[in-house]
């Protein structure tokens, strides 16, 4: 028999002898391994017994043996592909576990040499990384001579790849595993330009990584723990995957953190001005403030490391505010579905003194006993609203019921605004800000331009507003259409409230009234009457005051509303009130009063003057849409004798009598209107008669008038609403 085939024999019989008597098929393979100890196919039955077996030292020792003695055999590496995918693994399964104590049991350096040689065997990019990444953390004496060339590698192909997202696999391992190792080696040594380029990726990896959009996240999402998306700053904890990495590779703690700390890093190691002690936001943005007064004094190798430390130092500082600021008043934007139970807000002009300052005292209805010759209120100014809104501390007022963090968050919004004017105070600042979201492509960045919006209404710029709503506007269409539910309507609502606020703040009321008219669509009714307003709950004001003011408004049906009227209130009262005479404008203006009556109420008074120097009045929509009973009363002793027999024509040029029922209900669905009570129709009845109604007075009107009395049960914001949809086209030829 040739020697072959004896070591065949030996093994075959020691594979019948494993079963039934392990200790004699070891003697067997002993045996044979005297024998023939050149013989692989022995060394590895032997090795496959101790690892079927799961004897983790038996089975290093035999793997080395292997390793050193048949290095070229195919076996070997597959089974060393075997191990080092168990220590990329996260799996934490008996088997892998089992492999990962075997490889411990090898010499260091049997381990390094194992590992180099394992990544030279593959030709998956990825794969490849990451055997050198377990090379390198093992063996980190070995950074020096592989680290930059693996970064360089895995930039090179997400170049290739054409990764369309900064959040790829490729990036992910450099940013996050390759980068930390080389910086943070005193022996690597790198050029400045290079530090700068490791920096900017980094910075860009980390931003989108943490203002990922909930709609990419549903992509690649498992199962959240939703205790951990009350804060923006814990967003890192979601199970969110990276194509091309696994689950745990995927996860990162305290992106911010990382990025700073790389930041500090790379200001050390290119000797920039800083202190070692930790630093906040603002005391960040006082050095850099303090770098760029003597910034032109330096020759151009200093002038040039200083503008890079302002320029990244200044850039992170406005990107984690103006994140914190978005992420805090639209949550949805970036926690979909699992966002907390907290209302979106947005930043709108404040128009509460739409009622002039003569409702400082409410006191109880007493124009009942008043007399004409007394006067009914002092003139209104028609400037109310300033619409100049220049932006230095302006004074922004938000609810501490509807954002509970206020203060922080409007110390964020500061902070990002001072940041961003600083990246745009020096042409050489600007120009390198500029150029690097020019690479990011930030001008695709739907939260940025949400926070850059805000940022030029506070700055009073609303021409410069508008356009960027447009820009808004455009991003929002740009988006996959398989949005969040309610996200896309929420975004029309914001740009839309955004856009009124804008017109109105220039004076364009036209163009107001047409957005206003225009986000009545989104409306969700009924909206309950009887809610407390922001401006009447505790509210939590910015340090500087200035005489314009703005409001982090809530961006939802109940709020919006109440908001919109005021700005057609606000419009209309412009021109309700000059010398020339608009009964239609004055009309409407009645109907807008309606809201938080009695608020409005001087106001009101001051068009019953005008309506009683005229001494006639014409708007024939009166009986539609006024349904107050102190309004009613009011007009119902205008046709008296002692109201001064005011020639009214509230009435359709038809001469119908209004019936009970409402007109034509347009876009308003009837399921929304409340059903009357009968009591409340009587008692009200009776109200008016004390005014003298009937002494003197057309049947027709007196009967109008009554059937009006009882539709005052009706929900007013209903009644409200249904004014705006079906007098659309009336509202807009009164502002032309």
């Amino acid at each position: 028999m040739s020697a072959q085939g004896d070591c065949e024999f030996l093994v075959k019989r020691a594979r019948e002898l494993v079963q039934g008597d392990l200790w004699a098929a070891k003697a067997w393979l002993i045996t044979a391994r005297s024998l023939y100890p050149a013989d692989f196919n022995i060394q590895y039955e032997m090795y496959t017994i101790e690892r079927n077996a799961e004897r983790t030292a038996s089975a290093g020792r035999l793997l080395y043996d292997m390793f050193v003695n048949f290095p070229d055999q195919p076996v070997v590496w597959r089974e060393i592909s075997v191990i080092t995918a168990a220590l990329r693994n996260d799996s934490q399964d008996k088997q892998t576990q089992f492999l990962r104590g075997l490889f411990e049991t090898l010499p260091g350096r049997v381990q390094c040499e194992m590992l180099l040689k394992a990544t030279e065997q593959c030709f998956n990019t990825l794969e490849r990384a990451e055997m050198l990444l377990l090379l390198l953390r093992r063996f980190p004496e070995t950074v020096v001579q592989h680290g930059v060339g693996l970064g360089e590698t895995l930039l090179e192909a997400e170049s290739i790849e054409d990764q369309e997202s900064p959040v790829n696999c490729f990036r992910k391992l450099f940013v996050c595993d390759v980068l930390p190792l080389i910086i943070n080696n005193p022996d690597v040594r790198l050029p400045a330009n290079l530090l700068y380029k490791y920096l900017n990726k980094a910075a860009e990896f980390y931003i989108n990584y943490v203002t990922r959009s909930a709609q990419t996240e549903n992509q690649y999402q498992g199962t959240q723990d939703t205790s951990d998306l009350v804060s923006p700053s814990k967003r890192s904890s979601q199970k969110y995957v990276i194509e091309g990495l696994t689950e745990k590779s995927s996860q990162i703690t305290d992106p911010w953190e990382r990025v700073f700390k790389i930041l500090s890093v790379v200001g050390v190691r290119c000797e920039w001005q800083m202190d070692m002690a930790r630093r906040s936001f603002g005391d960040t943005l006082l050095k850099m403030k303090d770098v760029c007064r003597y910034i032109s004094n330096y020759d151009n190798e200093s002038h040039a490391k200083y503008k890079t430390q302002v320029v990244y130092s200044t850039m992170l500082v406005f990107f984690k505010n103006a994140f914190l600021y978005v992420s805090s008043i639209q949550p949805s934007l970036f926690q979909g579905p699992n966002a907390p139970n907290q209302v979106p807000l947005v930043l709108v002009e404040d128009v509460s003194n739409v009622y002039g300052d003569t409702d400082m005292e409410r006191s109880k209805h007493v124009h009942k006993k008043r007399k004409l010759a007394e006067g009914r209120e002092k003139t209104m100014s028609s400037d109310d609203e300033d619409p100049s809104g220049k932006g230095r501390s302006r004074h922004i007022t938000v609810n501490a019921a509807d954002l509970p963090n206020a203060i922080e968050v409007q110390e964020s919004f500061r902070l990002a605004r001072e940041s961003w004017e600083l990246l745009h105070s020096l042409e050489s600042l600007d120009k390198e800000f500029t150029r690097i979201c020019v690479s990011w492509k930030t001008d695709t960045w739907l939260w940025l331009r949400i926070f850059l919006t805000d940022m030029i209404i506070y700055q009073g710029q609303h021409k410069k507003a508008i356009a960027s709503l447009h820009h808004l506007s455009a991003l929002q269409g740009s988006h996959s259409p398989q949005q969040i539910l309610g996200q896309g309507s929420l975004e029309n609502q914001r740009s839309l409230i955004q856009l009124a606020t804008c017109h109105f703040a220039l004076g364009e009321y036209r163009l107001t009234c047409e957005k206003v008219l225009d986000l009545m669509c989104y409306m969700v009714l009924p909206i309950q009457e009887g809610v407390k307003l922001p401006e009447e709950q505790p509210t939590v004001k910015s340090k500087f005051r200035k005489a314009t003011e703005l409001k982090l408004w809530p961006c939802t049906s109940k709020a919006i509303m109440p908001y919109c009227l005021r700005l057609l209130l606000a419009c209309f009262k412009l021109r309700a009130f000059t010398d020339n005479r608009d009964d239609m404008a004055l009309g409407h203006v009645i109907v807008l009063l309606q809201q938080e009556w009695p608020r409005g109420e001087n106001l009101f008074l001051k068009a019953i003057n005008k309506i009683c120097l005229q001494g006639n009045f014409q708007y024939e929509n009166f009986f539609n849409y006024v349904t107050n009973i102190d309004m009613l009363e009011e007009f119902a002793y205008l046709r008296t004798q002692e109201g001064g027999k005011i020639h009214l024509e509230l009435l359709p040029n038809q001469g119908m009598l209004i019936k009970t029922s409402s007109p034509p209900l347009g876009l308003l669905q009837q399921e929304f209107m409340p059903v009357l009570q009968p009591s409340m129709q009587t008692a009200d009845r009776h109200h008016t008669v004390t005014r003298g109604i009937t002494k003197g007075v057309k049947e027709d009107f007196r009967l109008a008038m009554e059937r009006q009395v009882s539709r005052c049960g009706e929900n007013l914001m209903t009644v409200l609403h249904r004014f705006c949809i079906n007098e659309k086209i009336l509202l807009l030829q009164t502002l032309t």
